[in-house]
């Protein structure tokens, strides 16, 4: 795959903003850092890491008992979280922010900022329509979020608002996906997964990409629903699952060419999923209900919580419980 460079000449370069004090602050240590706002949650290995709000990232090797705060370069929120194994680790947040950790999330580095990621859009840009867009990206600020990323050590693809993604080949260097996406309306990209050589983005109004040839090219998909859609589980089973507003939920097993709904129990909006090591499929509420699914998706038990708790994340803390991220910080809930 052919990288461009990044080539702005002074004549051309549009005026760029400077970095705001929250992307050259580190994050503050506090003794309450589990109980910050908390977006984002992952396992590295078997250590549990969480983030969120204001750079705060924590860890815990016990299951989720006790959380030891790690060190951040930035005052950021953060939005999402994977690791490539126990140690190789990548995180998303406002202000294009892309964090890497290579000891299990006990400390973190800056990769990439809105800035350079505003850049690399103006490079990558394919006509005069996609420069002028990108262009007034970079005189913007390095405002915009990302909200989700894949990666396995060497490739990653990291998605936000406004159609904001970039790529890597090599796990360090980036450059934007953008001109590839048909996205034309810029609209905000929420989720994405990858499944070998299939990669799935989700995103506003309905939107559903696919790349069969590991992101060279990507088509869209026709949409079952309108609404924001803010998750996608890629099951081992090939089946793959969208969900978003309102408990919409949609199944397809011809890795999305076709679409059936799928009753998920709940009004409230699902905002998280992940498959556990024996298959079975997990969804997270907003209101910190689970359900579960051990047919591959076809039907969903629900297992409220107990008692209404503000999710946006969750991890498998051990085989009877998992760890919610949410606004009032972090919270275990069992399978029992």
């Amino acid at each position: 795959m052919k990288r461009r460079g990044l080539l702005l000449g002074a004549a051309c370069a549009p005026a760029m903003a400077a970095l705001p004090p929250v992307l050259q602050r580190p994050a503050l240590p506090t003794p309450l850092a589990a109980g910050a706002a908390m977006l984002a949650a992952a396992r590295a290995g078997r250590r549990l890491v969480a983030g969120g709000e204001r750079g705060i990232v924590v860890t815990s090797d016990d299951g989720g008992a006790s959380w030891a705060q790690a060190k951040v370069p930035v005052q950021v929120s953060l939005t999402s979280l994977v690791f490539a194994d126990e140690k190789r680790g990548w995180a998303t947040g406002h202000f294009g922010t892309l964090l890497t950790t290579t000891d299990g999330g006990a400390s973190w580095q800056l990769q990439m900022d809105g800035m350079r990621a505003a850049q690399l859009t103006v490079a990558a840009a394919a006509d005069d329509a996609q420069r002028k867009a990108a262009e007034r990206k970079v005189a913007e600020g390095p405002d915009k979020p990302f909200f989700d990323l894949v990666h396995d050590g060497r490739h990653g693809i990291a998605v936000g608002a406004y159609g904001l993604a970039l790529e890597t080949g090599d796990g360090s260097t980036w450059q934007s996906l953008a001109p590839r996406l048909p996205n034309p309306r810029q609209l905000h990209l929420y989720a994405v997964r990858r499944a070998g050589e299939r990669i799935f983005i989700a995103g506003e109004q309905g939107l559903l990409l696919r790349s069969a040839d590991a992101g060279a090219s990507f088509e869209a998909l026709p949409s079952p629903y309108k609404g924001s859609f803010f998750g996608l589980i890629a099951a081992k089973s090939g089946t793959l699952l969208a969900f978003g507003l309102r408990g919409s939920l949609f199944r397809s097993t011809d890795h999305g060419s076709s679409w059936q709904p799928v009753t998920s129990g709940t009004p409230v909006t699902l905002g998280a999923g992940l498959e556990r090591d024996d298959g079975s499929l997990w969804l997270l509420a907003q209101n910190g209900d689970l359900f579960v699914s051990r047919d591959d998706g076809q039907r969903f038990e629900r297992r409220p919580a107990p008692k209404p708790f503000p999710a946006a994340a969750f991890a498998h803390s051990d085989g009877a419980s998992f760890v919610l991220a949410g606004l009032r910080g972090l919270q275990r809930q069992s399978l029992a």
